[in-house]
């Protein structure tokens, strides 16, 4: 039997082989989907960027691996296809890992997802694996080619990652990022603290032989008092945070990007105040759309926020981050149906205030930020220039998503420690959801070549 399920296993005979990514296109709107190949050695690891087959470097001179492009069928199907030639396969690669990137959407939004290997030569299946389980994820590890006893094996993984390619890649010791560090100028030693202003106001068919598994408006704001800039003008102080349970209105936004009106609904600030793990009901019923949230934290302490269901369960994450005394950017997407509720936990005394997207910072030119935030991108594909100057041990974490109308997302930058790299943006509008652990600046690269991940590059 060649279907497998996830952990199963089976020999091969070592043949040359075809292995295809299969899905339904599901129109213009669908994200698109790539194939991709990692070459692995004995320590689980990817040598150098050569042992990455993928849409920018569609073959591996040495090991006989090679993208052979995007085949079309009848009834919508669509397949990436891979040429592996195991006899070809240099003596220090012990796995050919096969993975699918999803740019645009996620995999819960692909339709009969699997993956199939035939023979070269005759066109007989070898393995079929179907992908029914994907949710959220952006990049999926779906099996793996491996010697063993002198022979070749493939075994299903189906390992899932909400931060795409780039993360994936990482679990096998790469990062495109530092390998590029030296195409910059030196990294600037100190990147100043942002202080936080108050918002002013034939092949096709051989894929396909086998049948693919079944796969209301708000009110017009009213000025109102701004009890938010008695809190953070006490935070900047050292005083302490006033806590108070309900919420308060500070004064009514003023539009600072030029998202469109589609992209999040305008309402009066909104501001909580609490103390440790606590649900907040914040009594909105909002039109469906992006919500802006700051956040603000003293002391140490880990921090977790998120979106809750109508049962009070986990739904999504607005913000998390061990920084010490906080103060950042989060974002929300709401349905536009049940009562907005939050869940804030972490220790000692907090506020958040939820505000329109429309009063989030553009990314029109150079910026810099510490810790979480958002930015409004409203411009065309670009190159994007990334430092990240960690923590005060000079470590952490920093992240840039982009997420689109709907609240889709794909992650256009990640790296762990202090350092800086490139990548790029595709045409806006788009909120650039930043998670770092530290000083950080972006500054945009007129005429796109976002460096190794950018398809641009093609």
């Amino acid at each position: 039997m060649t279907q497998i399920i996830k952990g199963g296993n089976l020999p091969l005979s070592g043949e040359p082989m075809r292995v295809a990514v299969v899905r339904r296109s599901g129109g213009a709107e669908a994200p698109k989907v790539d194939a991709a190949a990692l070459l692995v050695d004995a320590d689980g690891r990817v040598r150098d960027r050569a042992d990455l087959v993928f849409y920018n470097q569609p073959e591996h001179a040495g090991s006989g691996v090679r993208l052979l492009g995007e085949a079309q069928g009848e009834d919508g199907v669509v397949a990436d296809w891979l040429e592996i030639d195991p006899g070809r396969v240099e003596e220090s690669v012990e796995r050919v890992v096969v993975a699918a990137s999803c740019d645009g959407g996620t995999f819960g939004e692909v339709e009969g997802l699997y993956v199939r290997a035939v023979s070269a030569t005759t066109g007989a299946q070898l393995a079929l694996y179907a992908v029914e389980d994907a949710t959220t994820e952006t990049a999926i590890l779906l099996g793996e080619f491996y010697r063993r006893n002198g022979g070749w094996k493939f075994r299903v993984v189906g390992q899932g990652y909400d931060s795409g390619l780039p993360a994936l890649a990482t679990d096998f010791g790469f990062s495109a990022s530092e390998e590029e560090e030296g195409e910059d100028e030196p990294v600037v030693e100190e990147v100043p603290a942002r202080v936080v202003a108050e918002p002013v106001p034939g092949a096709i068919a051989a894929a396909s032989a086998a049948p693919a598994p079944a796969a209301p408006a708000p009110a017009a704001p009213a000025p109102a008092p701004a009890p938010v800039a008695v809190a953070v003008a006490a935070e900047k102080s050292g005083a302490p945070v006033p806590y108070s349970g309900a919420a308060q209105q500070p004064a009514a936004p003023a539009r600072l990007n030029a998202l469109p009106a589609e992209f999040g609904p305008e309402f009066p600030y909104v501001e909580f105040q609490g103390e440790g793990k606590e649900d907040v009901e914040t009594g909105l019923t909002l039109p469906r759309g992006f919500v802006a949230v700051d956040v603000l934290k003293k002391g140490g302490g880990y921090l977790d926020v998120v979106t809750l269901t109508i049962r009070r369960r986990r739904w999504r994450q607005v913000m998390r981050s061990s920084m010490d005394d906080l103060r950042g950017v989060g974002v929300l997407h709401h349905d536009g149906q049940s009562p907005l509720r939050l869940r804030v936990d972490t220790r000692g005394r907090w506020m958040i205030r939820l505000r329109p997207v429309s009063t989030l910072r553009a990314f029109d030119g150079p910026v810099e930020g510490y810790g979480p935030d958002v930015l409004a991108y409203t411009g065309d594909e670009t190159g994007v220039r990334f430092r990240f100057e960690g923590d005060e041990d000079k470590e952490g974490y920093f992240g840039v998503a982009a997420h689109r109308k709907g609240g889709h997302w794909e992650y256009r930058f990640s790296r762990r420690d202090r350092g800086r790299g490139k990548g790029d943006l595709t045409r806006g509008p788009r909120l650039l959801v930043v998670e770092a652990d530290g000083a950080w600046s972006m500054e945009p690269r007129p005429g796109g070549g976002g460096g190794f991940w950018s398809r641009s590059r093609r």
